[in-house]
């Protein structure tokens, strides 16, 4: 693959990593506002899982991250978010979607990584 292509293909993977990150937190909190039990319980439960999920994110996985951890610490912290929405996808009775997003994630998250490391060894 040739550098403008590598450089256009890191780009979608990243923008795609980026939108992969909103559906989780957009998916958090709408199982959590389907699981309050009424408005202020909905929306408390639903901005509170979403919250958690962008605290441990932004702490520890997010590339300007708060606390810098090893490779496998970021992993899990993504695995553990990730997962957590495709449940919630699961929770509100979509499984074949959920996965579908698992997989996409899988994928997604396998590039970043791989292209991240090897951009950060040149």
């Amino acid at each position: 693959m040739t550098a403008p292509r590598r450089r256009t293909f890191g780009i979608l993977n990243d923008l795609l990593a980026f939108l992969l990150e909103v559906f989780a937190l957009l998916t958090l909190a709408l199982w959590g506002y389907r699981q309050g039990g009424g408005l202020i319980g909905g929306v408390l439960l639903g901005t509170a899982a979403a919250a958690a999920a962008a605290l441990l994110w932004g702490a520890f996985a997010a590339p300007k991250a708060r606390y810098k951890v090893p490779l496998p610490g970021v992993l899990s912290v993504k695995a553990v978010v990730f997962g957590a929405a495709a449940l919630a996808v699961v929770g509100l009775g979509l499984l074949p979607q959920a996965c579908w997003f698992a997989a996409i994630v899988f994928v997604n998250t396998a590039l970043v990584t791989y292209y991240r490391s090897r951009d950060s060894r040149a």
